[in-house]
């Protein structure tokens, strides 16, 4: 439980202190340095620990560029333009100290459940002090909100100071380590996985031609190991530099995070960890029929900083506890929220986090990213997120939400690539009642650019990489569908088809890129196995 006693004496304080310097004009900083953080203390203090606030409500003194969505900040922590160079009084500092100690005083700790949103709303605080410890002209200005950034997360994010490194500056660190103006694809990838990171990368450079630069993230020698490494190495191909790895152990404390385990935890922890200042995350089953390049011009990366891809519209009113939960943490929805379909008509399953945009530089993206990484933090994943989401999927847009960050959707929900749908017919040769044609059935999801064409789908090059006895069969799809109704399959490996809805062909074009990859592909696949053969996994 939080301890309210602090703020309300906080409060008090404040309040004394507000009422005394009414009465003297001179003192009109002061003021307004009282009401600010009176304000914050009563939101802290009025709104129990599930509420979200609106972002102006915590951002203090933080110069914003406003959208309908979200009042939150566009700055570029890249940015060099500076507002005012008067530095902070004694007593506005005091503020500042006061709250710091608060955030510091009582870190979010478990049960996590119900601590979603007060997690996002302290970030919000977090943001605006980030933006002022680089726009402010006032070197100690400056300084005093960039050690008040550091006192929380260092606090509140024990994973950022890496046990051989433990007297940095964590954000200060992690900021320094992002190119300027950088982007590049990031695959987190292991041992059990890697066959379709080969996959991926030799499409990537060999098929489609990206020169953007690519990093496999991994967690330590025994996640992906170095002859598998060396392999992926060699897949760089003469159109693009070299492939770039990265062990997360090396960046984050493991104790706390338990990545060589974690699965898709390790996901958000590669996003943060890059040196690419806009990161498209990629697993590493995803399938491209268009470069990569052409989502660093997507408007909601350029204007947004944060673009997220819809999973599939299943099961409505299925999982009442999940929508009852998201409810509780997010009291005042943004107008991206508002304009899903899960969130007011109670579809099962919002994101598909199998490709992910985000750009660092921006301070609302930075401080939804560290929620992000929190939430898949091992305690906070074993109690909560992974038991009442699926993996890491959800936690993408939650964390932007609850942290007040820009971000959008693409505008349609998954799709599907794959094959006409039959008819089904029994033992006896009788067409099965409502199996007839006008689908498309597959195993995967897909998903469209901002023109509505082809852009990406997840599951892998193969079939159905799910099921035993299929592990080399490859087949190039050659119908799509979009914005329609699904049939599920009753297991995660059994075929789903898409209906009423209009059946798409492929291009020609799009089916000589899977073509190709495929090709590719079956050539990898032996020299995954020369190396799994000296090694077994």
């Amino acid at each position: 439980m939080l301890a309210w006693s602090e703020p309300k004496l906080l409060l008090s304080q404040r309040m004394n202190l507000l009422t005394t310097t009414l009465l003297n004009p001179r003192n009109f900083r002061l003021v307004i340095a009282a009401l600010a953080t009176t304000c914050i203390l009563s939101v802290l203090l009025f709104f129990p620990p599930g509420s979200q606030t609106p972002t102006t409500a915590l951002d203090i003194g933080q110069a914003s560029t406003a959208s309908a969505d979200h009042q939150t900040s566009t700055v570029n922590l890249t940015s060099t333009s500076t507002t005012t160079t008067v530095d902070l009084t004694p007593a506005e500092a005091d503020l500042l100290t006061d709250l710091t100690q608060y955030f510091t005083d009582h870190p979010i700790q478990k049960p996590y459940k119900e601590k979603y949103g007060e997690l996002g709303r302290r970030l919000r605080v977090v943001r605006g002090w980030l933006t002022l410890s680089q726009t402010s002209g006032s070197p100690t200005t400056r300084a005093l909100y960039a050690d008040a950034v550091e006192q929380v997360a260092r606090t509140q994010f024990p994973f950022l100071t890496h046990p051989d490194n433990p007297l940095i500056e964590p954000i200060a660190h992690l900021r320094a380590s992002f190119e300027p103006q950088s982007a590049g694809i990031v695959i987190p990838t292991s041992d059990k996985t890697v066959r379709y990171a080969a996959h991926l990368i030799g499409a990537l450079r060999s098929v489609l031609h990206s020169t953007l630069p690519i990093q496999v993230v991994y967690a330590g020698d025994s996640d992906l190991s170095a002859a598998h490494r060396d392999l992926l190495a060699t897949l760089a191909g003469p159109a693009g530099p070299a492939i770039e790895f990265l062990d997360i152990l090396t960046v984050f404390d493991d104790a706390t995070l338990q990545l060589r385990t974690g699965g898709w935890a390790i996901k958000a922890f590669a996003a943060l960890a890059s040196r690419f200042e806009t990161v498209i995350l990629a697993d590493a089953d995803a399938v491209f029929l268009q470069r990569p390049e052409v989502l660093l011009g997507h408007e909601a990366v350029r204007q947004r900083g944060a673009l997220l891809f819809h999973d599939r519209l299943l099961w409505p009113h299925a999982f009442e506890g999940r929508h009852q939960w998201w409810h509780d943490q997010i009291r005042r929805p943004s107008g991206t929220l508002n304009a899903s379909r899960v969130w007011t008509e109670a579809y099962a399953e919002e994101g598909d986090s199998g490709l992910v945009v985000l750009n660092k530089g921006r301070a609302d993206v930075l401080v939804a990213l560290l929620h992000i990484c929190w939430q898949n933090s091992y305690e906070v994943r074993e109690e909560t997120t992974y038991k009442i989401t699926y993996g890491d999927k959800e936690s993408w847009w939650f964390g932007l939400e609850l942290a007040g960050a820009e971000y959008a959707f693409s505008p349609h929900y998954g799709g599907i690539v794959g094959w006409e749908r039959e008819e089904e017919v029994d033992e006896l040769g009788v067409v099965v009642q409502g199996s007839g044609g006008g689908g498309v059935c597959s195993f995967v999801i897909a998903h469209v650019d901002a023109k509505d064409r082809l852009l990406w789908y997840n599951g892998s090059l193969l079939k159905n990489k799910g099921q035993p006895g299929m592990e080399n069969e490859y087949q190039v799809p050659d119908k799509w569908m979009i914005d329609a109704d699904w049939i599920k399959g009753a297991r995660k490996q059994d075929q789903s088809c898409m209906v009423n809805g209009v059946v798409r062909d492929l291009t020609d074009e799009e089916k000589g890129i899977l073509e190709r990859s495929i090709e590719l592909a079956k050539s990898v696949d032996g020299l995954v196995q020369s190396v799994q053969s000296v090694q077994p996994v």
